[in-house]
């Protein structure tokens, strides 16, 4: 198994085999607790236009996601897992946008399957990667608007990459840096309502959850599926 870490969208395009989409703060953390909260699928979307469209034609569509960290106009939901903690998604399916993760899946097109990542379900994806033990492994570490590199998700990236060559990991480690990393500040400013110091916590819960989210494609629309594994 060759795995390799790729970053931003340039990455993303380049991504090949099994690959892994990484947004840690905090698309792909944000996915797995509205699929937790019973969310039926996730449709992921690169284009907020195209976001709209969706919700416009299906008003019954949950529509969650930002741009620049905020929650944009007429959106139900913004991109804060500490805001939709105990929301129920019962059955509903989802629209997601954002600035980096849903980037990455749009820009991901030479890949053999796509799945999201975070830490909330690294330990699923370590298991679901064995389990297809694809040739190739592309880790795609998206940042901040898939344009400039960011700790978080790149520290993920290496995470997974030791687990699956039996490396070991300091989780630990990891969260005091990136408690005081830059990316991180926005949940310790009171002035950023759209980032409740929660969403730090949420999102560096480490093996939460037993799922991965799986890019399925239809006709329609691609759409994230919940596999246990």
């Amino acid at each position: 198994m060759n795995v390799k870490i790729l970053e931003l969208i340039s990455g993303a395009q380049k991504a090949t085999g099994l690959t892994v989409i990484i947004d840690v703060f905090r698309a792909f953390s944000t996915a797995c607790y509205v699929v937790n909260n019973g969310a039926e699928r996730i449709i992921p979307v690169g284009d907020i236009d195209s976001a709209y469209d969706i919700k416009r034609s299906n008003p019954s569509y949950v529509l969650i996601g930002e741009r620049k960290g905020m929650k944009p106009p007429n959106f139900d939901h913004g991109n804060s897992p500490a805001q939709i903690e105990h929301e129920s998604f019962d059955k509903k399916t989802v629209i997601q946008t954002t600035s980096a993760g849903t980037q990455g899946i749009d820009q991901a097109k030479k890949a053999d399957q796509i799945i999201t990542g975070s830490f909330v379900n690294a330990g699923a994806i370590v298991k679901y990667i064995n389990s297809q033990n694809p040739k190739t492994v592309s880790l795609v570490a998206m940042g901040s608007a898939g344009i400039h590199i960011e700790d978080e998700d790149t520290l993920c990236a290496k995470y997974i990459k030791n687990e699956l060559e039996g490396k070991m990991n300091d989780f630990k480690q990891i969260v005091d840096h990136l408690r005081g990393y830059r990316s991180a500040q926005k949940f310790f400013d009171d002035t950023k309502e759209w980032a409740p110091a929660r969403d730090f916590d949420l999102c560096m819960t480490v093996n939460k959850f037993n799922f991965v989210l799986k890019v399925q494609k239809e006709i329609k629309y691609s759409y994230l599926k919940k596999i246990d594994v």
